[in-house]
């Protein structure tokens, strides 16, 4: 059977275990509250109503895509299509394209730096391999002017860093929002897992400290998976309600 995603790709990895998913998304959290199209995740009112809700369920699209056969990729890339168009038929508007390029870059840098921060340096061919894999749902979501490799993509998303962020009202509102339903010592974990993967544009603009109390702790963490207790850490940090989810994001043990 074809698979969109090679059965070994370094992709199955880092989307393969919870707590890369879980950084992935806590770097992208931050850097979606200051994009300047962060307004169109306010239109439908799902993110500031359950932003953890939507983490989940954006996860599950990348996990259809990641892991499923080939048909079964496109279809789910098809139905994100067809869920964005839904929306902008309804705004009466039509999301930018470079606010389409800027979600995707964001699920590049982070699997990235993710997995670098959780695992190991990639080199240059495990690097493309990603940039590839996203490349290919770029493209079947219909985007354009997507850059054809990982390393003319680096100066893309440095013009993106410059060009489509700023902080704004609803970057406040967005952080009250996880703060709320997060709880507030969650919400303090949150921000500091952001500081080790986010970009030094992302930090200035949020007036992140460079420095994380979190950062001697990766490496005890690290260690607790080899004694099987990061699950039960990962239970205690993050709300009961979302336990189940949380555990399936575990798919790739090898």
């Amino acid at each position: 059977m074809e698979y969109f995603v090679e059965q070994h790709s370094v992709v199955k990895k880092i989307w393969g275990k919870s707590d890369t998913v879980l950084f992935i998304f806590a770097g992208a959290a931050a850097e979606f509250a200051l994009n300047k199209a962060v307004d169109w995740l306010y239109f439908t009112g799902k993110l500031p109503k359950d932003p953890l809700g939507r983490l989940f369920s954006t996860v599950r699209y990348a996990k259809m895509i990641v892991f499923a056969p080939k048909q079964e990729a496109h279809r789910a890339i098809e139905n994100m299509r067809k869920i964005h168009t839904a929306v902008e038929q309804k705004r009466g508007a039509t999301i930018p394209d470079w606010a389409y390029r800027d979600v995707l870059f964001m699920l590049i840098y982070y699997s990235i730096a993710a997995y670098e921060l959780l695992e190991r340096k990639l080199n240059e061919k495990e690097k493309e391999e990603v940039y590839n894999v996203f490349y290919r749902v770029g493209k079947g979501m219909g985007l354009k002017d997507l850059p054809q490799n990982y390393l003319a993509w680096l100066p893309a998303r440095k013009a993106h860093l410059v060009n489509d962020l700023e902080k704004s009202d609803l970057t406040t509102d967005l952080f009250k929002q996880y703060k709320k339903h997060l709880g507030p010592g969650r919400y303090k974990m949150l921000l500091e897992a952001q500081k080790l993967v986010v970009p030094c544009e992302v930090k200035e603009m949020l007036h992140y400290k460079r420095y994380s109390w979190l950062k001697p702790v990766v490496p005890l963490y690290k260690l607790s998976r080899w004694v099987k207790l990061d699950r039960l850490i990962k239970s205690i940090l993050l709300p009961a309600q979302y336990k189940t989810q949380i555990n399936q994001l575990d798919v790739y043990t090898a």
